[in-house]
């Protein structure tokens, strides 16, 4: 039933060893002893239309997350357009807090009248995030096999925002509130989650160049 779908799935854990610069900041929330997995789609699948939206210069990678409970779900190093109609992003990968459907169904929608999809949803609180398409018809091929996520019901955060600042704050003259501990252990945390999605970049590499070599 899902011939048209190819899922690779990378495990990655213990992410301590992987080091981030320090201006990354954002608004995730995760434990410390998560383990993560990356789903990603076949790439001949994904690059196959030309018809997906390509974004200008960004300032920095996003991450995105479920809109309700903040988990992430994937980042703009997977993106693979967007769908300004159906206010739908898609990605080529995502995490394994997303679960995919295993009960397709037909779209009711009339753009999409004849699409076979399953519905994405969030592990954490389990609300609806998207859709992915497992049939489409010829114009929409575009979209068979990406992550297409509702950006109504997911969140991003940008990299580097300059809207992130940590108060400057002079040991000598304040003291550390908890307030201020609260922001530095929440920063903590993000970095932590976003040194998760660096390290399953860097394994994804690792292994292709072994591929390569062994070739």
């Amino acid at each position: 039933m899902f011939e048209d779908i190819l899922i690779v799935v990378k495990i990655y854990t213990e992410f301590s060893d992987f080091g981030i610069p320090s201006q990354m900041a954002g608004k995730i929330k995760i434990s410390d002893d998560s383990s993560y997995k990356t789903y990603s789609v076949c790439e001949s699948a994904a690059d196959s239309s030309s018809r997906v939206e390509e974004d200008g210069e960004s300032d920095g990678p996003a991450v995105f997350m479920c809109g309700k409970c903040k988990l992430p779900i994937g980042d703009s190093l997977s993106w693979a357009g967007s769908d300004d109609e159906q206010n739908q992003i898609m990605l080529k990968r995502i995490t394994d807090n997303v679960v995919i459907g295993k009960d397709p169904f037909v779209s009711g929608t009339r753009k999409e009248l004849g699409c076979l999809v399953v519905n994405l949803t969030c592990c954490g609180c389990c609300s609806e995030l998207g859709i992915m398409y497992i049939s489409t018809p010829k114009k929409l091929d575009y979209k068979r096999s990406l992550f297409c996520f509702n950006v109504e019901n997911i969140e991003s955060y940008v990299v580097g925002s300059p809207g992130q600042r940590v108060p400057e704050l002079h040991r000598e003259d304040k003291p550390v509130t908890l307030e201020y501990q609260n922001i530095v252990e929440q920063q903590m945390t993000e970095i932590k989650s976003l040194s998760v999605i660096i390290g399953q970049r860097l394994l994804e590499i690792e292994n292709n160049l072994q591929c390569s070599s062994g070739k």
